[in-house]
């Protein structure tokens, strides 16, 4: 009997690398490898015990049924309070869209704006889902290059080029994944001129905008005429350690942010209610774990830049935010891909290729700095060995 086929948009649809080579290393460790983890991005701290106690007590209160799909009010309200304060511009909790996790807006966001055909120009070396999706719905995507010789943020003329008459939306990361490049006030004032010129939507991807470790975190919802054109993604699971737990949220103009609560309803309903009222625990109660946090992240940011410096054919420039760095290895003889799966298989690292992020990523390595500062130098003599016999 003939099998059925698969839907064709399916062919598409893109993945993660990092969790393949996850995958890959948690073989290599069954198998009875010592693997040091540099390929996920996670913080390697544990939730605070406030947020957990929070979500304890809201389980033992009977908060563990369905909720508002939008997200349970008290949440929105606090939400909406913080990207006033921190974004300098007043936010209605009619504007806030809970999901499980951040990665839903992006998706909910393309699905509710593109059509068929409609361009949109996305950063790349970048977040491998933003190209998927576009791909997976119908759209064109777009690349818009991400340069090192600006620390990794774009070229104005490169965004002016790749603008047309189709564009629909343009996606933004700032601090960004996988280089660490931050978006500047100036560059963000161009942004906002052309979106308006051009009268495109513009999606900030702004979930590592508290792990910054150099000058103010800007934001294009911030400017003058932005609001109404501007879809900001948010969560918890970067800021407070909390990636399993899927908290993210949407700020948008209140019709489509009623678009992402529809298609909320679609797919997974709701978000936990018990995670959303520990949410609020983590944005109201002390703040002192993201700082203790992010200096740590700044020392083994600088261990790690100047080890990689230090390895003959490597450089890296120094990452203004997230916690990744991005070194260039085109002085060595091979290709990242075949440099990533070396470095694998003869110095037990697991990290990741530039290209696992796109075309302009070719001759990169991107490393995450979620781990020890002891395993951070351990997998650098590794790969300075390694490396030495190529």
């Amino acid at each position: 009997m003939e099998t059925p086929t698969f839907a064709t948009r399916m062919s598409r649809l893109g993945t993660e690398s990092a969790f393949e080579v996850l995958a890959k290393a948690k073989q290599l460790e069954a198998q009875g490898k010592d693997i040091i983890h540099l390929e996920i991005g996670q913080p390697d701290f544990p939730t605070p015990s406030n947020i957990i106690e929070a979500a304890y007590k809201a389980m033992k209160d009977g908060h563990t049924g369905y909720c508002p799909s939008a997200g349970v009010p008290a949440f929105r309200e606090v939400v909406a309070q913080h990207i006033t304060e921190t974004r300098g511009i007043t936010i209605h909790p009619d504007e806030v869209t809970v999901t499980p996790g951040a990665k839903p807006i992006i998706f909910f966001t393309i699905l509710a704006l593109i059509n068929e055909g409609d361009e949109v120009i996305y950063p790349e070396p970048g977040f491998p889902v933003y190209e998927s999706v576009i791909d997976f719905i119908g759209g064109k995507a777009v690349p818009l290059p991400l340069r090192e010789e600006v620390g990794f943020r774009f070229r104005l003329e490169d965004l002016v080029d790749a603008i047309s008459d189709r564009t629909k939306l343009l996606i933004l990361n700032s601090p960004q994944n996988p280089t660490g490049g931050t978006l500047t006030a100036a560059d963000l004032e161009a942004i906002a001129e052309l979106a308006q010129k051009h009268n495109f939507y513009v999606l900030t991807d702004e979930v590592y905008s508290r792990i910054l470790y150099e000058g103010e975190h800007h934001s294009v919802l911030s400017l003058p005429g932005m609001k109404e054109r501007t879809i900001l993604i948010e969560g918890h699971s970067k800021t407070y350690a909390m990636t399993g737990w899927r908290l993210g949220y949407g700020i948008a103009p209140q019709p489509l942010a009623d678009k992402i609560t529809q298609l909320t309803i679609n797919s997974n309903s709701c978000t936990a209610t018990f995670t959303q009222l520990a949410g609020i625990e983590a944005l109201t109660g002390p703040q002192t774990f993201v700082k203790e946090m992010v200096a740590e992240f700044q020392e083994r940011r600088d261990a790690i830049v100047d080890g990689l410096n230090a390895i003959d054919r490597i450089s890296c420039i120094k990452p203004l935010g997230s916690f990744y760095v991005f070194p260039n290895v085109t002085q060595l003889p091979l290709s990242c891909e075949v440099i990533a799966d070396y470095i694998l298989e003869a110095a037990d690292v697991a990290l990741l290729p530039g290209t696992a992020f796109g075309k302009y990523g070719d001759g990169y390595l991107r490393l995450s700095y979620a781990n020890s500062l002891e395993n951070i130098q351990e997998a650098l003599d590794r790969i300075e060995t390694a490396l030495s016999k190529l």
